[in-house]
């Protein structure tokens, strides 16, 4: 259990929002004029990431006071039960190891059983199905070889694989995934006019085979199959599943040599290290997905054992407790500087504000202070033309995280050189700002930013920037006392969209009974 703490009475807290009327009326700017060496103390690295955080409004007494806050809160407990494997998740009564999933070796035990057994007996199942695959030696149906995968799923199921199988395009072979998540059949229009049904394998990603959205799609699917085959006999070699329903799955087609499956102790929104990242193996191959692996291992290691003041998650956390609490900052915006990453924001949204957008504590209370903040982004330098005018210019100040490569996929130097000058320039910008007796072209500045700097995009880096960020979660989650791994914000619309496809209108209110005739007129 994780201790219930209400980070507002902590006496650490207390501090902090002294210390913020100290400098609160400081310049980020001012702060580095005042210390030459600011960078080298506000900055922290694992072997793959550098972190610079230097702009933000932040003195060592600021630093300290979190650190103080991250003891009382109890952070080195709640990380030793995530470890040891207690329901953590207590709200549904499950223990929190996604970690476990990329664990090399060892063993953790949970209630008598070796996780990593089960881990590794299901990863020798992925390794077998996307070898056979990348080797011409999966058949379809009619003897061809597979050229394509559709992943049929929805949140954790379907935005990780397809972030992931997106960001490590150059490493694609003779396999191209499609992602099939929206309900909207649309999408799936646009899907099957690409793909040719002998060459393509479909891998429905639901743990219950229940999720509407899913399995109305992996009928529609299946379907069209059947039409374009002509037989039911194909489905075994054209449709997988990653799921644990097994009498579904095999009224669906699908034989259980075709099941790969997973655990309850495995969060969708965490869940693209495990059998949900089949579609990632099959795109990329076997080696490239433990390679992504073993970059999250690494930053497992460096939560566990760093020091707090070194702890890139618990940094990057406190950064965002401090811009939140005690700075007023409502949103953070997602900046990568890589065009593979345009999909980051994206998932990032997901993982992080279906996590830590609650509004009531571990003891169920209404919070007293604010918690998650709005995430959004887009790459550069797409974003600078859309939104980065309310970055410099708006009314609220948007703490922002910029990502960039030092090394790129291509040969066009160039174009690396320019998107990098970019990069900095704008949160050089964002820092300083350019006064100007023109208000209209005045930029007040300090806006605050972190800035991670990768050696490249590889397989083994995505994993420890991904892991970075669910480490974050994590951390946040402990200091603003609430439970981030249970979602039960998901469910109500859900349960509402059943009502009324059933026909049962007069639960509706006059609204949608109105929409709803409003949308038969039109039809």
């Amino acid at each position: 259990m994780l201790p219930a703490k209400n980070p507002s009475k902590l006496s650490a807290w207390q501090e902090l929002l002294t210390t913020h009327t100290s400098i609160k009326d400081q310049s980020i700017r001012s702060l580095f004029d005042k210390d030459q060496h600011r960078v080298e103390t506000f900055s922290a690295h694992t072997d793959q990431i550098y972190l610079d955080y230097s702009k933000n409004l932040v003195s060592a007494e600021v630093m300290e006071a979190l650190l103080k806050l991250v003891d009382e809160a109890g952070l080195k407990d709640a990380i030793r039960a995530m470890q040891s494997a207690d329901r953590i998740n207590e709200r549904e009564n499950r223990a929190v190891m996604h970690y476990a999933l990329r664990k090399s070796s060892g063993s953790i035990e949970l209630e008598g059983t070796d996780l990593m057994e089960l881990v590794h007996t299901e990863l020798a199942k992925i390794e077998r199905i996307s070898s056979k695959i990348h080797q011409g030696e999966w058949l379809g149906h009619t003897g061809k070889p597979i050229r394509n995968i559709v992943n049929i799923g929805i949140g954790g199921s379907d935005l990780g694989p397809y972030m992931v199988c997106n960001a490590l395009r150059p490493y694609w072979s003779s396999i191209k995934p499609y992602f099939l998540s929206n309900i909207d059949a649309a999408q799936w229009e646009e899907i099957k006019e690409e793909i040719d049904a002998e060459e393509t394998l479909f891998i429905i990603a639901s743990k219950t085979f229940t999720t509407d959205e899913t399995m109305t799609n992996a009928r529609t699917a299946r379907q069209w199959f059947i039409d374009e085959i002509g037989t039911t006999d194909a489905l075994a070699k054209h449709f997988l599943a990653v799921s644990t329903n097994l009498k579904e799955t095999a009224a669906f087609g699908i034989p259980d040599e075709n099941i790969v499956g997973f655990w309850d102790w495995v969060g969708g929104r965490f869940s693209l290290w495990s059998s949900i990242g089949l579609s990632i193996a099959c795109t990329v191959g076997y080696d490239r997905f433990k390679e992504l692996l073993a970059g999250a291992e690494k930053m497992d290691t460096h939560l566990f054992e760093a020091d707090f003041d070194q702890n890139l998650p618990v940094i990057m956390a406190l950064l965002s407790i401090w811009n939140v609490n005690f700075c007023g900052c409502k949103s953070h915006a997602i900046l990568p500087y890589d065009h593979r990453l345009k999909d980051f924001p994206r998932f990032l949204q997901q993982m992080i504000m279906e996590s830590n957008g609650k509004q009531v504590d571990r003891s169920g209370n209404r919070v007293d202070y604010p918690t998650c903040p709005i995430y959004f982004g887009e790459p550069g330098t797409n974003g600078q033309h859309a939104f980065y005018q309310l970055l410099h210019q708006g009314t609220d100040a948007v703490p922002a995280d910029f990502i960039v490569f030092a090394k790129p996929a291509h040969a066009h130097d160039e174009h690396h050189t320019k998107l990098i000058a970019n990069c900095f320039a704008q949160s050089e910008a964002l820092m300083d700002g350019s006064p100007n007796d023109d208000p209209f072209r005045n930029f007040e500045g300090n806006r605050p930013s972190n800035t991670l700097v990768i050696d490249e995009l590889n397989p083994e880096n995505l994993g420890a920037l991904i892991a970075l960020y669910e480490h974050q979660v994590f951390v946040q989650g402990v200091l603003w006392n609430i439970f981030s791994f249970d979602q039960w914000g998901v469910e109500l619309g859900k349960v509402l969209a059943k009502k009324i496809v059933s026909g049962k209108e007069e639960s509706s209110n006059p609204s949608t009974r109105s929409l709803l005739q409003k949308v038969k007129d039109l039809q």
